[in-house]
């Protein structure tokens, strides 16, 4: 599987890098928290119609 995708006429590769950060860079993230963000970005993600190469929380 290529990292590129095509329409008829164009070859394109589009990714974002997205970091949170706490204030203070608390560890607020952590077991039952962390599992709900993880289902809520990939639900998110799956509504766009978007492909997650990683996620880490």
């Amino acid at each position: 599987m290529s990292r590129f995708q095509k329409l008829s006429q164009t070859l394109w590769c589009c990714q974002y890098h997205i970091v949170w950060v706490p204030k203070y860079r608390f560890r607020i993230l952590n077991g039952d928290v962390a599992r709900e963000v993880v289902n809520c970005i990939r639900a998110f993600s799956e509504q766009k119609s978007c492909k997650i190469v990683e996620l880490n929380v």
